[in-house]
């Protein structure tokens, strides 16, 4: 007589309860309120630059701040900013884009040109450079914002865009972010490799290493790309053609007529400086909407089996 032991049906049940409980105790009431808070604190002030975007002058100090206009003008404050002083704002926008795009691009090459160097590399000095360049991280922009306009007077680049842009160049912090993202996302193997086909290091680092380096590269490039863009307390004091102004600077004189009244101030001014702040954020919304996708998987995944 044979006897069947039959399998328990149970088993599945058991283990969807069991990862139902694991996933309960992961949660945590703390930080789930910790993250909440955190992004209170970093939506909060967005809502409110386009609650206020909607509000004319009056409503900005009678109404109130995290709610809208009960007459929205968003538009009409819209059109108003890009028509004030014959559309002086479109020309702030397309300084402030090339300033932040080719300051963007020349910081994020440069950083990984030296950061696959430091890595891959060793000479005489190469650990008290880094070393000098982890100082640099240190030392606040706006501590170096008048040597460098004393330098540039020197040279005769005050109040040209490359008072902007050659400063920007410069970013400790890419180049170490690099440096340290470079030494695992270039596999040693590979380069030599390269090295035993014949390849100089020039090409290896343009064919091989630059297109390893893409997701580090692009973080850089977003890093600098938003530090330019913010920037106020460099063009203020490099620049004084209104022509050559960046949004930031644009934006604050408008604010400093409207308070003080002066040449081509009235009394809607307010408004337009805030709906041009909501209008600046724009584009950098986008480019990280664009960019995000390069930050999620790296491009080395596979290339090398160790």
């Amino acid at each position: 007589m044979t006897t069947t032991l039959e399998k328990p049906t149970t088993a599945p049940a058991l283990t969807t309860t069991t990862r139902r409980r694991t996933a309960s105790r992961r949660r945590s009431t703390p930080l789930t309120i910790a993250m909440l808070a955190a992004l209170a604190y970093f939506l909060l002030p967005l809502f409110w630059l386009l609650a206020a975007s909607t509000k004319n002058t009056q409503d900005l100090f009678n109404s109130f701040g995290l709610w809208f206009s009960r007459a929205p003008r968003l538009f009409a404050n819209i059109r108003a900013t890009f028509t004030q002083d014959d559309g002086v704002f479109v020309h702030w926008l397309l300084n402030t884009a090339a300033y932040a795009v080719a300051s963007a691009v020349g910081a994020a090459l440069l950083a990984a040109a030296a950061g696959y160097g430091f890595a891959k590399f060793r000479f005489r000095g190469d650990r008290a450079a880094f070393n000098l360049v982890l100082g640099a991280i240190m030392v606040p922009a706006t501590a170096l914002a008048i040597p460098t306009y004393l330098l540039f007077a020197k040279v005769g680049l005050v109040n040209t865009p490359w008072a902007i842009i050659l400063p920007s160049l410069v970013n400790p912090f890419g180049l170490y972010l690099m440096r340290v993202y470079a030494a695992d996302a270039v596999p040693d193997s590979l380069l030599e490799a390269a090295r035993i086909d014949g390849a100089g290091e020039t090409r290896i680092f343009l064919r091989i290493a630059l297109r390893l380096l893409a997701p580090g590269l692009v973080t850089v490039l977003l890093f600098t790309l938003v530090a330019t863009w913010n920037n106020y307390f460099l063009p203020l004091i490099m620049l004084n053609d209104p022509n050559l102004y960046p949004i930031t600077v644009g934006l604050s004189s408008w604010a400093a007529q409207a308070q003080n009244g002066g040449a081509g101030a009235s009394g809607d001014m307010l408004p337009l400086v805030v709906t041009g702040s909501l209008i600046s954020i724009v584009p950098l919304v986008v480019a990280f909407l664009l960019l995000q996708r390069y930050w999620q998987s790296g491009l080395a995944t596979g290339s090398v089996k160790q």
